[in-house]
């Protein structure tokens, strides 16, 4: 696939996997729409990425947690002469708690950055892929979406929908040149588990895993509905298929459960 000279929007573009995206795509001649709540590493990212790559890149700093804040990107990346090719949902994150003790703004928040703000720019962006027969939508999902997990309920929910839109959307594209990919990552090294207040179950893989699998998917023939990164963690997930479901919500739990909740 094509992508020197086109351009992508990238949410959650400042640091971890959503900045590895932008570095690879630099790389590959596309530019680039750096979108991220933090400003000052939003525009170190931005200057490194020129001065690495040469490609043109913009930045906006936006916290999109907020139920507006789908249509507040949409319409900055507009006023700026812009219509992005490829499609980056890669802005989410967790959270490590009992729902019963959960702090509900935070977890409206999680929904809302996890799921509303990128089925908004999925709608918003999808149309004009569709006008012009090309374009790429990546979405991040996790190989939490294969089970409920206790102690991240709110998470593993959010990840499980947006791996059935994301397939789903894949499947009303089918017969277009169009390219729609969840990518579901295991335990990676990134800022998740520091922001979530969870101790990952095993050994952090590296960010350029999630990288490389995803372009292997999106330079293929065809590319798939959903990647598992990993294959350990497909292993896992196709595992889980066949093991008794009370089992494995117990196993899970016992990784995420937070320990002072335990009896």
């Amino acid at each position: 696939m094509m992508f020197k000279g086109k351009t992508a929007l990238i949410t959650g573009a400042s640091s971890g996997i959503g900045l590895a995206y932008a570095k690879e795509l630099a790389k590959r001649g596309t530019n680039l729409i750096l979108v991220a709540r933090r400003k000052d590493l939003l525009e170190a990212a931005q200057g490194q990425i020129q001065r690495d790559f040469g490609v043109a890149s913009i930045t906006i700093d936006l916290d999109l947690s907020y139920a507006d804040s789908g249509q507040k990107l949409i319409d900055a990346v507009k006023k700026l002469g812009q219509s992005p090719d490829i499609l980056i949902n890669n802005a989410g994150f967790g959270t490590n708690n009992l729902v019963a003790a959960e702090n509900r703004d935070r977890i409206r928040q999680e929904i809302t950055l996890n799921i509303t703000t990128l089925v908004d720019l999925t709608a918003a962006y999808l149309p004009s892929m569709l006008e012009k027969n090309d374009g790429v939508i990546v979405n991040i999902g996790s190989t939490a979406s294969f089970q409920p997990v206790p102690g991240m309920a709110v998470y593993s929910a959010t990840k499980a929908f947006v791996r059935s839109f994301t397939s789903a959307v894949w499947g009303e594209v089918a017969g277009t040149k169009v390219r729609v990919l969840t990518v579901n990552p295991g335990a990676t090294a990134t800022e998740f588990f520091d922001v979530a207040g969870a101790n990952p179950a095993g050994a952090l893989a590296p960010i350029d895993d999630v990288v490389k699998a995803t372009f292997k998917a999106l330079d293929s023939k065809k590319t798939p509905p959903s990647i598992i990164v990993g294959g350990r963690n497909s292993a896992m997930a196709n595992i889980a298929k066949f093991l008794p479901s009370k089992l494995v919500i117990k196993v899970a739990g016992s990784m995420f459960i937070p320990k002072k909740d335990k009896n």
